[in-house]
Parts: C-alpha cells; structure tokens; sequence
C-alpha cells in the first residue's frame, strides 16, 4: 500500500529541535521559517513533536502563535507503522525521531533540526534521506519507500 501525497509541492518538518531554534530565535532557523512562508511552503509539525516541545507558562503565547502558522499533524496509523519499521531496522532510534521522519517521508517533506544527529538515527531503512547542513541547522529530504 502506498502511502498518499497531499500536496504536489513537497514541504517542510519541523522537529522539536527546529521549535526550539524559533523559540529561542536562532537567526538561522528564523531564515528557514520566514523563506518557507513567503515562499508558500507548508511546514508540518507532528503532534508528537508538539509534545515533546510544548511547556506553559514562560513564553506560552509565542509558542501558540507559532503553532497557528503551520500545519499540526496527527499521528496516522500507516504513519504510525512506518516509524515502527524504522524503530525496528535503526539501533538506538527514538519513536518522536522515527515518527517525523515517517512523517516526512510520507510527503517527501524536508526535515529541519538543530540536531544534526537525530535524522541519522531516525532515518532507517524506511526513507531515502539526502541532507544539507549550515552550523546550527540540518535539512534532510526524505521519500517514503513503503509499499
């Protein structure tokens, strides 16, 4: 089963890592988010991401603003699956680092971090990953290979 494309014009994943970069405002993170909007590029952030990165109180507004200028995805079930493949195929690999990468994969979305580890582990076998990288910032394109 193939998984389906929503959009023709593949977009963007944020991790937790890349959320963390806006909040704190990293110049080279704030480059990427405001070059995808006007560019008319759709960033995805996971639920699971939204989780890990979400606190209240200190800067709670900023965090909900930015939440309302992307895209929150729920976790689907051939998702779901495909992270659990990779979980399976890569030692050490985190479900949230799987599950963006699944995600991703499942649109040929780039990923964006600021940890340039995590999409090396995450990856597996279950995406295709290419990847570019300045010094805070590490974009990794992905295409589902599930079938």
């Amino acid at each position: 089963m193939r998984a389906v494309v929503l959009s023709s014009k593949p977009g963007i994943t944020f991790d937790t890592g890349a959320l963390i970069g806006l909040e704190r405002r990293h110049h080279s993170m704030r480059k990427v988010y405001v070059a995808a909007i006007t560019g008319g590029f759709i960033i995805t952030v996971p639920t699971v991401v939204v989780t890990e990165w979400w606190r209240s109180g200190y800067r709670e507004k900023e965090r909900a603003i930015l939440l309302r200028s992307v895209r929150v995805e729920p976790l689907f079930e051939h998702v779901a699956r495909l992270a659990g493949t990779a979980l399976g195929l890569v030692q050490g690999a985190g479900a949230v680092d799987a599950i963006v990468m699944a995600s991703a994969a499942v649109r040929g979305d780039t990923v964006y971090t600021s940890d340039a580890k995590d999409p090396r582990r995450a990856s597996g076998k279950s995406a295709g990953i290419s990847r570019s990288a300045d010094r805070e910032n590490v974009g990794v394109s992905c295409q589902s290979t599930a079938g």
